[in-house]
């Protein structure tokens, strides 16, 4: 269990943790395939603050087409927390990991959870995408997702531009239109 307090090299006193331990931010959890939904639920039973961004996609069976809710990034969910309250999260039935580095979890940049709610959160048509690194770059100057940058790619007839989360290396594929776009 995470202790609020550190001893210093004299064992006599104690000290509080460091400030970046306290200060609620962004970190991706890693899930168990398929487990998202529920862990995004367990997460509010645990009043976690979390993202789970989804997208809507058709699918055909045999006698019916059903409109499925799934998630945009496959295998995790966004949760805001201080790091020291982390066992509250990792203590999940179905999330694996924090996603980081030598053990410890990578805070991810406010600006792009924020950006990627922003833009979900507006009914933009967003779909998961192949993680891009190289390409036209381009900055979005208009609606929902001004600011954001990504990769532009053009896909049945469509503009997308291509937004990727570095940290866990996936991306996503935003339609939006030519006029709202300048070279980076």
């Amino acid at each position: 269990m995470a202790s609020h307090w550190t001893q210093l090299n004299s064992g006599s006193e104690l000290s509080t943790l460091p400030a970046a331990y306290c200060e609620p931010r962004w970190y991706a959890a890693y899930t168990s395939a398929n487990h998202e939904k529920r862990v995004a639920e367990q997460l509010v039973v645990r009043s976690v603050e979390h993202f789970l961004p989804v997208y809507a996609s058709v699918r055909r069976w045999k006698d019916r087409r059903v409109t499925l809710q799934l998630p945009l990034f496959p295998g995790y969910v966004f949760v805001r927390m201080a790091l020291q309250d982390r066992l509250r999260v990792q203590q999940v039935p179905g999330v694996a990991r924090l996603v980081g580095f030598d053990g410890t979890p990578a805070a991810l940049p406010e600006e792009e959870i924020e950006a990627l709610r922003a833009c979900i959160g507006s009914g933009v048509q967003a779909e998961p995408h192949p993680y891009l690194r190289v390409g036209r770059r381009v900055r979005v100057k208009g609606g929902p997702m001004t600011g954001m940058e990504g990769i532009l790619v053009r896909r049945k007839g469509k503009l997308r531009v291509v937004v990727s989360v570095d940290q866990i290396q996936r991306s996503v594929a935003i339609e939006v239109d030519a006029s709202e776009l300048f070279p980076v």
